[in-house]
């Protein structure tokens, strides 16, 4: 057998590196891939990033401070901040991090699913590191296809343009665009082929476990308004992992200031991935959430009231009714961009209620409200109509899946629904008294909510076709 030279440097930037790296001579530094055992070790790969930055204004959740936009010019996100559909955000996007680390990442799953056939080893542990590989190439297509294309509308996925799959190792490769349903046929297939072999308790944290896998199974099918099947994968997924962190008696113990609950003492995290790295939460002054969202939770949401900061006069406009997160990553991790329990259960919250099964949606509500509401009402009331439930729901989740790219995404698929679609409207600025206040509008078919690939990806890959009707600058 042929002997795998990967270079550790070439391996997190396979994008952006050549076929010559991989020969039969050594670099200095590199790994000797030739086992089973190591292609497994490859999964695991701790401080995978999905930057948010093109797009994280976008969403009612999160809010700019008005120094970063009073004055200053025009960036990606004061566009998006004010909703602002007349500047040409092609020419901006020169490049995205998010997009290089997605594709840079399936690359890494696809080095593994193309070789580990052929490596020295027990066939168990091949079909194990081929199954967590597919699972999270899967997973990376599906951030792929939510950012840059427009949310999956089962009446015009099979004509929606939608992004490059790329389903085998190919440092060359210049891919046609496939459309929104052809991604998700292809992650599906790869979620379905991988879920025999995923193990209930894998290796480390970083590869995924069964819990995760049918919980991303789950989302997908919600994605696609496949609601009996995504129930279905959700309460598989529950079987497997249904712990709830209580935040109410955490609070009870005086919270992150009194008792650390580093990533491992999160019973609730089923998989660990960051907008940015492991410690991006100490940094989190630089992410505000909207007065919408801060009204949203109350007075006595555990949420909130234990890592939230409303008061600062440093990182906050006083008077706006903003507030950031201040809670170090030592002191309690929290996922923003992987998936953890308590959305499994928003996800089967929601297929019950689309199926008018109102009281059991709400009993699941109340479930993970008793372990976050620490004062007053904890119950919520059932609705009468299925359209009231899903908005209690909705609301959930915002409080629940906070600051990653869960409302994004939300915004996007519901704004496909006449009956769930939102239009967003954002007054601004709030304090400040020397530039007139306006309101800016999203409405739910805007382009903005389609991401534009980068120029760098646009100009290398002439297949490669932007899913709105803006212009290319070259």
């Amino acid at each position: 057998m042929k002997k795998i030279y990967i270079s550790i440097v070439s391996l997190m930037m396979l994008g952006l590196t050549s076929c010559e790296d991989y020969t039969d001579v050594t670099p200095k530094g590199s790994l000797v891939i030739e086992t089973a055992d190591q292609f497994l070790e490859l999964v695991s790969l701790p401080g995978r990033g999905y930057p948010i930055n093109n797009f994280q204004y976008l969403s009612d959740d999160q809010w700019m401070r008005e120094a970063n936009v009073i004055g200053r010019t025009p960036n990606i996100d004061i566009l998006n901040f004010t909703f602002d559909e007349s500047v040409d955000r092609v020419s901006l996007m020169t490049g995205s991090s998010f997009y290089n680390q997605a594709y840079n990442y399936i690359n890494r799953w696809n080095t593994i699913i193309s070789l580990v056939d052929n490596s020295k080893g027990d066939e168990n542990t091949k079909r194990l590191a081929k199954a967590e590989a597919k699972i999270y190439r899967a997973y990376d297509h599906f951030l792929l296809v939510n950012t840059y294309a427009k949310g999956y509308d089962p009446s015009t996925a099979a004509t929606d343009g939608g992004i490059c799959i790329m389903d085998k190792f190919d440092l060359e490769a210049q891919p046609s665009k496939s459309t929104v349903a052809q991604v998700y046929d292809f992650i599906q297939k790869d979620v379905e082929e991988a879920l025999p072999y995923i193990l209930e308790k894998p290796a480390d944290v970083y590869h995924p476990s069964l819990a995760f896998a049918y919980a991303f199974k789950a989302k997908v099918h919600l994605f696609k308004r496949e609601i009996a099947k995504a129930q279905e994968a959700a309460e598989k997924s529950l079987s497997y992992n249904n712990q709830i962190f209580d935040l109410v008696a955490y609070n009870a113990q005086g919270g992150p200031t009194a008792v650390a609950v580093p990533a491992a003492n999160n019973v609730e995290v089923l998989s660990y991935m960051y907008m940015t790295g492991y410690n991006e939460m100490n940094f989190a002054q630089s992410y505000i959430i909207s007065p919408e969202l801060r009204t949203l939770f109350g007075t006595n949401d555990a949420r909130f009231n234990l890592f939230f900061n409303s008061t600062s006069t440093t990182n906050l406009d006083q008077g706006s009714g903003t507030a950031y997160w201040a809670t170090q990553y030592t002191r309690f991790f929290y996922p923003t961009v992987g998936m953890k329990t308590t959305e499994v259960y928003l996800m089967q919250a929601e297929c019950l209620a689309r199926q008018d099964k109102l009281n059991e949606a709400v009993a699941v509500l109340n479930t993970l409200r008793a372990k976050r509401i620490l004062s007053g009402t904890v119950n919520l009331t059932v609705p009468a109509t299925r359209k009231e439930t899903m908005a209690l729901v909705i609301n959930e989740r915002r409080k629940e899946l906070l600051l990653g790219f869960n409302r994004f995404f939300d915004l996007k698929r519901l704004n496909t629904e006449t009956e769930y679609a939102k239009t967003v409207t954002r007054v601004f600025p709030i304090v400040n008294k020397t530039v007139p206040q306006k309101t800016y509008t999203l409405q739910p078919n805007s382009r903005l909510y389609i991401i534009p690939f980068p120029l760098s990806a646009l100009q290398k890959n002439p297949k490669l076709t932007l899913n709105t009707d803006e212009k290319l600058p070259f």
